[in-house]
């Protein structure tokens, strides 16, 4: 059974408690005293007086005395019936409390009107605007995130990573991917910019030396191996050599202004069929499962590649380094991108009463759901900690909290009662004489 926290024997309301309890005592031990010395003296005349205030006051104290004790204890340990109240009615008062705390501190309606009252959101812009605010929140992310990097495994961080990378990717189907990329493309007439520079590319790269060359030798190479007769004629006449570098000089630059042409007419044939291609690339991807299933399944071979493995597996390797040389700067990108966020978010809370409204609704939605469902099991968990308290350690606490103030209820009950007993004794002796 669990054990309450032992008082602390210098705890001010110990000595407090036993103070008044000695003041209580003493007199209920003089009212005893005087009710002895009145009797010894015959109980006449103003000692009749005596005897009826000290009587009266006896019993007044003692009276007060057990129903105090009885409160917490067996009066001189005697189990008298409804006695020791509180450690026998502990489940009970453990239930009242919890369903006290419950209906009074965690009904919906009390603390949705204290928040209500609170205006979070303003309080919120308030508490960022503040320089110091954001320096501290900053430096306590900062810290946060220093720890949280040193304590990871990185073995263990690379492998998940790795693994997690490349089962996204091969749960991507590329196809539908690549139909809605070249569906914008086409729509917008991004494509045709593509066309164009492939094509500026093209027109570039033949009208190149290097490739009139490439030409004119490959053409000389064919024309050896397939003619031999007829060329070692032609070399007879003219140098094949050279007559191949004049036709290549020539093919290539038609086959410049063809491209140029192509670039500098909207409806060119080029085009037409450029369009005509995508639209059937895009509706294979769309339609053609065998098609998608041949994409994909080459997707998968490039994802399941050793080179692709090897850079997965270190790409947290880089990321954490990148991640730990920018926090331990002064001047961390991090920690300056976060602090601006935050103090624009001040800043618009101040002069935007819809989104503070918005913030606000929100807040109220979640502690709404958050009280809904922390109602029971708080109150549960106030009832059986209650229950489960020792019984010494339980009364023992309590008393220490009103011990004090309930001395005061047997001192007043001697004093009290004393009183009473003479004006009783007052009535007797008016209605007699």
């Amino acid at each position: 059974m669990p054990v309450l926290k032992n008082a602390d024997p210098l705890d001010p309301r110990a000595a407090d408690l036993r103070r008044m309890k000695l003041v209580a005592l003493a007199c209920l031990l003089l009212s005893l005293a005087g009710l002895a010395l009145s009797l010894a003296m015959g109980a006449r005349g103003p000692w009749a007086w005596l005897k009826a205030f000290c009587e009266a006051a006896a019993i007044g104290g003692l009276a007060d005395w057990f129903a105090v004790v009885a409160l917490f204890r067996h009066p001189l340990g005697i189990p008298i019936p409804h006695t020791a109240l509180i450690p026998q009615g502990k489940r009970r008062i453990a239930d009242s409390l919890a369903g006290f705390v419950r209906d009074n501190f965690l009904h919906p309606d009390v603390l949705l009107l204290k928040l209500q009252v609170l205006n979070p959101a303003e309080r919120l812009g308030r508490w960022l605007r503040e320089p110091r605010n954001l320096a501290q929140i900053t430096g306590s992310v900062r810290a946060m995130a220093v720890e949280a990097l040193s304590l990871l495994n990185e073995q263990v961080v690379r492998r998940a990573l790795g693994e997690f990378l490349i089962a996204r990717a091969l749960s991507w189907n590329a196809t539908t991917t690549a139909a809605s990329v070249l569906d914008v493309l086409t729509k917008a007439g991004r494509h045709q910019d593509v066309l164009d520079g492939a094509l500026s590319k093209l027109r570039d790269y033949l009208a190149t030396p290097e490739v009139r060359t490439l030409v004119a030798a490959r053409l000389v190479k064919f024309a050896r191996a397939q003619w031999p007769k007829a060329t070692s004629l032609v070399d007879t006449i003219a140098n094949v050599d050279k007559m191949a570098d004049s036709l290549s000089d020539k093919l290539a630059l038609q086959l410049v202004e063809e491209v140029q042409t192509a670039l500098s007419q909207p409806d060119h044939s080029v085009r037409r069929q450029f369009d005509t291609w995508i639209e059937e690339f895009v509706g294979r991807l769309r339609e053609d499962p065998d098609f998608a299933r041949d994409v994909n399944a080459m997707k998968d071979r490039i994802v399941q590649s050793d080179d692709v493995r090897a850079y997965l597996n270190g790409v947290w390797t880089e990321v954490r380094a990148t991640l730990e040389t920018d926090l331990h700067r002064d001047d961390s990108v991090l920690m300056r991108h976060l602090d601006q966020s935050l103090g624009a978010l001040g800043d618009r809370l101040s002069r935007d009463p819809g989104l503070v409204q918005a913030i606000n609704e929100h807040v109220m939605s979640a502690a709404t759901r958050m009280v809904d469902g922390m109602r029971e099991g708080v109150t549960q968990h106030i009832a059986s900690t209650v229950k489960s308290w020792d019984d010494p350690s339980l009364v023992r606490q309590i008393e220490l909290s009103v011990g004090r103030d309930l001395q005061f209820i047997r001192l007043n009950g001697t004093l009290v009662g004393g009183v009473i007993g003479v004006g009783l004794y007052a009535i007797t002796v008016v209605m007699q004489g």
